[in-house]
């Protein structure tokens, strides 16, 4: 039987760098993200390169109403998700407490921790029934170090770092999985969502080095999801050679 990964915020980043390899890969995927008509350009472009099998769901991980009724009776031969990747996730704004939009703060917090709450308890009874499964949460190297203007962002990836260590607690009986992965400055659209469309802004945050791709984090997420069943990487920090940490960033 082919492996099944579900993914999160599959249409962009990430998500989709993750849909890519694990298609190459020959897994069958469940997709999930917002904007519908980027899901079916995307399940229709791995299905026909990698001859795999895509379910394409489209709800919004804030909304617990939508994330169940997507979730909780997938059919039957969808039931069987062996990776579970938490992707789904944003910055928004960049100001200091003071200044920052509380609407902001709201969307970041229903997003990257209720999200991820959302998804992981809907899916879970199918991991519980087999015995088996892995949860990778993606976090941030903001989850570390709390940085000037960080703030709510920094606390919602904190949260994923807290809650990945409880629930590979909670499951550990279950022969459950669960890896948090944090990578650094990463060149995708996440700049540009932070910033709220402003390119140039987005773009002079990766100016003067390589910053990681999209294809970088994927390959780091593929590895730990492809280790054996006994070996269980809890908690990864990635970033590009020229980052050290939230702080430290070589610009040549």
């Amino acid at each position: 039987m082919q492996q099944q990964v579900l993914i999160t915020g599959a249409t962009s980043g990430f998500g989709k760098a993750c849909a890519t390899l694990f298609a190459q890969n020959g897994w069958n995927l469940i997709l999930t993200g917002r904007r519908a008509d980027r899901l079916q350009a995307l399940e229709t472009e791995l299905t026909a390169a990698y001859k795999v099998s895509v379910l394409s769901l489209s709800f919004d991980v804030q909304e617990k109403d939508q994330v169940n009724k997507a979730l909780q009776n997938l059919p039957e031969r969808w039931q069987n998700i062996d990776v579970l990747i938490n992707n789904a996730g944003l910055a928004l704004g960049r100001e200091r407490f003071d200044e920052a939009d509380p609407a902001d703060w709201e969307t970041m917090i229903d997003t990257n921790i209720k999200g991820l709450l959302y998804v992981t308890r809907a899916v879970l009874p199918y991991m519980v029934q087999r015995k088996k499964g892995h949860i990778i949460n993606i976090g941030s190297v903001a989850a570390k170090d709390t940085y000037e203007s960080g703030n709510v962002y920094c606390a919602t990836k904190a949260a994923v770092d807290t809650i990945s260590k409880s629930m590979r607690i909670d499951l550990l009986n279950k022969g459950i999985k669960v890896t948090a992965i944090h990578p650094g400055a990463a060149e995708t659209e996440f700049s540009e969502v932070r910033f709220k469309g402003d390119k140039e802004k987005a773009a002079s945050v990766y100016e003067g080095y390589q910053a990681l791709g999209a294809e970088d984090v994927a390959s780091v997420i593929y590895y730990t999801a492809t280790l054996p069943g006994h070996v269980c990487i809890n908690d990864l920090v990635l970033t590009c050679t020229a980052q050290a940490n939230a702080f430290y960033t070589h610009k040549g």
